[in-house]
């Protein structure tokens, strides 16, 4: 289980495929700390570490993966969200996220509000997810609040330290981010619409 609560970022060193797979080599601050077979969410998704090199580590994404996130549009270069699971007696300054990506969403608008970050998101609402008037939403594995929430999109506000601090500074219109929505929504929405 995460929070959100995005620790560093990561360069991609490298990409290798393998079947239908893709390793994904990354360079990161937190590599000492890591070990083969642990859990890290990388713009959100969970992605268990089976190499370790240095301060680069090694991720493979099976086609599901690939299929319903924006894994299969990394290259090398591009920094990721990184974020370990939450240790038991951690804080949970986020909420509970745990690193499935629900669908892809994209980046609709982009407004500088001087001082802060104003972005819009768009995304498919016939997947049955939705957002609901401040509540949470995980966006490349960074806990936010969401407002104007509309059938198939909605808005967040970044502050410059997350702007900084995650790859929101990278982001542009039309780029496409991976969207974990609430679990707490989303059993509520299943209790209500049944199975």
């Amino acid at each position: 289980m995460f929070t959100g609560i995005v620790e560093t970022m990561g360069e991609i060193k490298a990409i290798t495929k393998e079947g239908t797979n893709i390793h994904f080599d990354i360079q990161s601050p937190i590599t000492g700390e890591l070990k083969i077979d642990q859990s890290v969410a990388h713009n959100g998704v969970c992605l268990t570490v089976v190499q370790i090199e240095g301060d680069v580590y090694r991720v493979t994404a099976i086609d599901e993966t690939l299929q319903k996130t924006s894994l299969s549009e990394w290259s090398v270069g591009k920094k990721v969200n990184l974020e370990r699971c939450m240790p038991a007696n951690g804080r949970f300054d986020g909420h509970i996220v745990q690193g499935h990506v629900d669908q892809v969403g994209f980046v609709k608008k982009v407004d500088s509000q001087d001082g802060s970050w104003l972005f819009d998101f768009s995304f498919d609402d016939t997947k049955g997810n939705v957002t609901v008037e401040k509540g949470s939403i995980t966006i490349n594995g960074t806990s936010l609040t969401c407002f104007n929430s509309i059938p198939g999109g909605f808005s967040v506000a970044i502050i410059p330290y997350t702007y900084e601090h995650t790859n929101f500074h990278q982001l542009k219109v039309g780029d496409k981010v991976n969207l974990e929505f609430d679990i707490v929504g989303k059993y509520i929405q299943r209790m209500v619409k049944g199975y």
